[in-house]
């Protein structure tokens, strides 16, 4: 039966998903010289990842952030004023309050976006995959089709491909991580991630080039996902999409459920 949600529960999710992120920038931190300059600060509950060398909201980001660590906030925006990089705040409506939300829009931040939160651990049914989809795990030396598929996928620009493939190559040798290739007809077309740790196996990331989309691939990364989180007995599956999109969607058609939609707070 799937747990139901309450606070508690809603704040373990959100510590996962501050483990997945903790644990990746970790062994990027880890390269020689640090070459990306990677910095990871607690503050209060909330945990500050800083990423200079990668610039955007992905991993400048703060998480875990509850109602009681107002008192913070002037040291985490220092933080990141120091390193001359904007920094994106996380809000999960666990433990937030008005005086919270009221503090950051005084210091110049506003709502700029929702982002939902899923999780389950019961499923339909496994079957109905389209039988031209082959999934296997990806080799390690092929994270630079895992870079290639990324991009295309996500439609991001070319030249981050080598640091893609990098930042998800050292991943590899962590028994935390996975890595998944999809082929449709023997051409490569989709990959997938997934963390495990603490009981919970979070779907950490899925691209499907776009000549290959509404084809099944998605849906086929996630059950073999999710096949692979039982396997290791995990007590839950968490995944993130934006917010009633077609990942989202074919997620709750598996079984998940909304645990919450996270705020995303910029500066203006």
């Amino acid at each position: 039966m799937v747990p139901v949600l309450t606070k508690e529960l809603a704040r373990r999710i959100e510590v996962s998903e501050i483990e997945m992120l903790h644990s990746r920038l970790t062994a990027i931190q880890n390269l020689p010289g640090n070459p990306m300059e990677v910095d990871v600060e607690q503050f209060g509950n909330s945990t500050a990842f800083s990423v200079k060398g990668i610039p955007g909201p992905s991993f400048n980001t703060v998480r875990g952030l509850m109602a009681e660590d107002t008192c913070e906030i002037d040291k985490i925006l220092d933080f990141y004023n120091e390193k001359d990089i904007p920094v994106q705040f996380e809000i999960t409506p666990s433990f937030t309050n008005s005086d919270l939300l009221k503090l950051l829009a005084s210091k110049g931040f506003y709502q700029s976006n929702f982002h939902s939160v899923l999780y389950g651990n019961e499923f339909t049914t496994f079957e109905n995959v389209n039988p031209a989809i082959s999934l296997r795990k990806l080799r390690e030396d092929e994270f630079d089709l895992f870079a290639d598929i990324y991009v295309r996928g996500f439609g991001l620009p070319e030249f981050i491909k080598p640091g893609i493939a990098q930042n998800n190559k050292v991943l590899y040798q962590l028994n935390e991580w996975e890595f998944y290739l999809a082929t449709i007809m023997g051409e490569p077309a989709g990959i997938g991630v997934m963390f495990y740790q603490n009981g919970i196996a979070t779907l950490a990331a899925s691209a499907t080039i776009p000549e290959h989309r509404k084809k099944g691939i998605h849906r086929a990364l996630l059950v073999e996902r999710i096949k692979d989180a039982h396997h290791k007995g995990a007590e839950l599956v968490v995944g993130q999409a934006k917010y009633a999109s077609v990942s989202s969607n074919n997620m709750e058609k598996m079984g998940l459920r909304v645990a919450y939609t996270k705020s995303i707070w910029l500066r203006s």
